[in-house]
């Protein structure tokens, strides 16, 4: 019976040993390269979806017939103390430390939907400023409109006509630029019929005369 030599035999194991090696580092590259490839697709299908689900709020802000409600973030307690100032931060109800938290995480929420561009407008209290410059939207503006009328309820109906001529001359010129506006409770529930909570938001949907067609609250983000 004839037999392999020794030497012959290492050299056949030697040679499998060789393929299985070189052949096993090709596998290795094409399953990671597969894996790869998979995790990319993952990511951009998540991509995708997000900004699809994201882009909705921001294109509609985009248009010319809604706006961005707002009110200002927690600031404990009801209207202001007597003898107030508008011009005295001090002497008002103010934005807590919760607060200010808040306005921020809201800034932040609303760029992740889309929206990195806005004309923000603020009421002339302080609670209400704050809250429009922590929403890092650059520059805001005061705007009177946008005023509380909470120690003159009989001013409501002025207030909300004052705020629907705004709204029509504002969404005019504001180009594809958010509209938001930031302002009280008492403006909000007058102008749409709702309560809502500290750093609550309104999606409205309005007509060329700046009055409410529709509307969508969007809860505080945090």
């Amino acid at each position: 019976m004839l037999t392999d030599s020794p030497t012959k035999t290492l050299t056949l194991l030697d040679g499998s040993i060789n393929w299985w090696g070189s052949n096993f580092q090709t596998w290795s590259k094409q399953i990671n390269a597969m894996r790869i490839i998979q995790f990319l697709f993952f990511m951009s299908s998540l991509l995708a979806s997000s900004l699809a689900h994201a882009s909705e709020l921001a294109q509609q802000l985009e248009g010319v017939d809604h706006v961005l409600l707002m009110r200002h973030t927690r600031a404990p307690g009801v209207g202001d103390p007597t003898n107030y100032s508008l011009t005295d931060c001090n002497t008002q109800r103010n934005l807590s430390a919760e607060g200010r938290k808040q306005a921020i995480a809201i800034g932040n929420w609303l760029k992740k939907q889309g929206i990195q561009q806005a004309n923000v407008y603020s009421s002339a209290w302080c609670r209400c400023k704050d809250t429009a410059e922590l929403l890092n939207y650059g520059q805001y503006q005061v705007e009177h409109s946008l005023a509380s009328f909470f120690d003159e309820m009989h001013k409501a109906k002025e207030r909300t006509q004052q705020l629907e001529t705004f709204i029509a001359s504002q969404i005019k010129t504001k180009g594809k630029k958010a509209l938001i506006l930031v302002t009280h409770h008492v403006n909000i529930f007058d102008y749409m019929g709702e309560n809502i909570d500290s750093g609550d938001m309104v999606l409205v949907k309005v007509d060329g005369n700046g009055r409410m067609v529709s509307y969508k609250r969007i809860p505080r983000s945090s």
